[in-house]
């Protein structure tokens, strides 16, 4: 008894030593996406000129994430100023709050803030509270749906901060909300100035001064559980598999019921209710479906048709949220095929190559404008559809899981896949068949978060 306690031992210790080490090397990496590796949101703060007191900068932000858009009630940045610095004016944004400004007996600054807190304006403001590619809500599109809205900027007059290079102080502690958390911004870093053009091109301008900040995403800080899960079926296999039971929460009803659900038809199903993040930050209650696994959205992969050359996929996304649309959505695929993807019926869509030439496996669609864009909320109307088309390579094949995603993400967030043992399997097939897939999935899910296991002797 005693060696085999002592065997216990020594094995329990090293496992434990390296599910910590995983852990932390893990949370290292949270922000990195290995579909888009340079998603970020950069906040460039241009100091244009000279005032009494202080400067006039343009900031502009730039939303370099190609699947991750930001909806209304839109982005919310904030910072500390390095000294007693104040806001006079501005122009595309506002301050939420004027702080105390008793100090000042005539011309009252815009704010006083130590930790002012900007918001966009909203779209119809007047004229000259306006400038370029402000006053849209807040609203971000991602940089593959639509580059020329996936900048924000404002102008900002800051003054008590002194009027030259070695007086103005960078502000500190940026933060960028959205109006939750999420996003995670580094210190701002002085770089080169920005070099504008005239309108007739012939001349070439620059900012007295221009630092940027880097902001990226992290669906760990956004959201305490997942918010989507993937539901499978094929033409091959009579078993339809649901979404993993929990994967978002669980259902408050017993497990019966809940077991059930996934098997009734929409517009029978219960309510439920639980919160989330609603506008200016407050504890909103949402109402969703009812289900076994609690998801505000379900994406269902169902491979539909086997041709000659080509073969089929139907996508379903559904909205279980009866509280909220979501406008300008994104779906991400990944598959081993997309590298002879030919067509998506009723979904834009485009290719995602992260590494060229290296791998071309994934790709992001979205919905076409005044048809599908806006996915409704939970109801008859809450769903949107497109079908694939892939062209067959030699590699293809329907044992071994071959022909079911390897990834998807909605809005940006990963959503949970089905248990590997759970996956359609061909008539005859057994339970092993799944192992490969299972490597893959593995290997990839190690490569994606930047995690590496380092095994430690007692």
């Amino acid at each position: 008894m005693g060696s085999g306690w002592r065997s216990s031992r020594h094995t329990t210790i090293p496992f434990f030593k390296t599910m910590i080490m995983i852990s932390i090397i893990k949370d290292m990496f949270v922000a990195f996406d290995s579909l888009d590796p340079n998603a970020n949101i950069t906040i460039k703060w241009d100091v244009m000129t000279w005032a009494s007191d202080g400067y006039i900068a343009s900031v502009t932000l730039f939303n370099w994430q190609q699947y991750r858009h930001i909806e209304l009630p839109g982005w919310i940045l904030s910072w500390t100023w390095a000294s007693k610095e104040v806001i006079w004016t501005m122009l595309g944004a506002e301050a939420m709050t004027q702080g105390d400004c008793s100090q000042f007996h005539s011309d009252t600054p815009h704010s006083c803030a130590r930790n002012p807190s900007i918001v966009d304006l909203l779209p119809g403001v007047p004229y000259n509270q306006q400038v370029a590619n402000c006053c849209r809500g807040g609203v971000l599109a991602s940089f593959a749906q639509d580059p020329a809205n996936a900048v924000a900027a404002f102008q900002i007059t800051v003054g008590r901060s002194g009027n030259t290079n070695t007086t103005v102080k960078l502000p500190k502690n940026f933060a960028l909300k959205t109006p939750g958390p999420g996003y995670t911004c580094g210190p701002a870093v002085k770089v080169a100035p920005s070099l504008f053009l005239t309108k007739d091109g012939r001349r070439r301008t620059q900012a007295f001064m221009t630092w940027n900040v880097t902001c990226t995403y992290s669906q760990y800080l956004a959201h305490k559980a997942p918010s989507c899960c993937v539901s499978l079926s094929t033409f091959y296999d009579t078993k339809i598999v649901p979404c993993v039971e929990c994967a978002c929460a669980c259902s408050s009803t017993n497990s019966s019921s809940a077991a059930a659900a996934s098997n009734t038809r929409y517009s029978d199903l219960p309510s439920i209710s639980s919160s989330s993040m609603g506008v200016n930050n407050q504890q909103q209650p949402d109402t969703l479906y009812c289900t076994r696994d609690m998801c505000p959205v379900k994406i269902h992969w169902h491979v539909k048709t086997n041709y000659r050359q080509y073969w089929r996929v139907k996508i379903t996304i559904t909205n279980r949220d009866f509280s909220r649309n979501f406008t300008q959505w994104t779906l991400v695929l990944q598959h081993p095929n997309f590298s002879n993807f030919t067509q998506a019926f009723s979904f834009n869509y485009k290719a995602l190559s992260p590494y060229a030439s290296f791998r071309n496996d994934s790709a992001v669609f979205w919905g076409i404008k005044y048809f599908n864009d806006m996915l409704m909320a939970a109801g008859p109307s809450g769903n949107v559809q497109s079908e694939l088309l892939f062209q067959k390579t030699k590699a293809f094949k329907f044992n071994n899981g071959w022909a079911l995603p390897h990834r998807v993400y909605f809005n940006g967030d990963d959503c949970v896949l089905p248990d590997l043992q759970d996956y359609p399997s061909l008539p005859n097939s057994g339970s092993s068949c799944h192992l490969s897939v299972h490597m893959f999935r593995l290997i990839l899910s190690i490569i994606s978060t930047g995690a590496s296991v380092l095994i430690f002797s007692s």
